[in-house]
């Protein structure tokens, strides 16, 4: 069994709730999503590929000032597949905005850059 961790990113954006809300709609079709305007947060839950009875892959997301912060928990090699899903599809949402999406793996597991420039691979 994958060890689990926590990955980062700090989105900067004019517009974090905007995004945020988009995620948790597209996801919603498929999966547990929601997004809250009120407190400007919500919530993604990813269930396990290899069956239900194993935990989910979460992914928070939380608006500020400027940045959309995300925050993905779950077995190590769902967190690195999800960095990728999540980040391709924000950065195709948000392509007049040039959005780039950097995630910090936590325990020193490393770190996932995405750009525009993933979107052809």
């Amino acid at each position: 069994m994958s060890e689990t961790y926590t990955s980062t990113a700090r989105v900067k954006t004019d517009r974090p709730g905007r995004y945020g809300k988009q995620l948790a709609s597209h996801f919603g079709k498929k999966i547990s999503a929601n997004w809250d305007a009120d407190s400007d947060r919500g919530h993604l839950t990813f269930p396990s590929p290899d069956g239900p009875d194993l935990p989910s892959t979460t992914c928070d997301m939380i608006a500020g000032d400027g940045v959309l912060m995300l925050s993905i928990d779950g077995a190590s090699d769902a967190v690195e597949r999800l960095e990728r899903v999540v980040a391709v599809h924000l950065i195709r949402f948000g392509a007049k905005d040039e959005l780039e999406v950097e995630w910090t793996r936590s325990g020193g597991q490393g770190s996932a850059r995405f750009t525009s420039a993933d979107l052809e691979k």
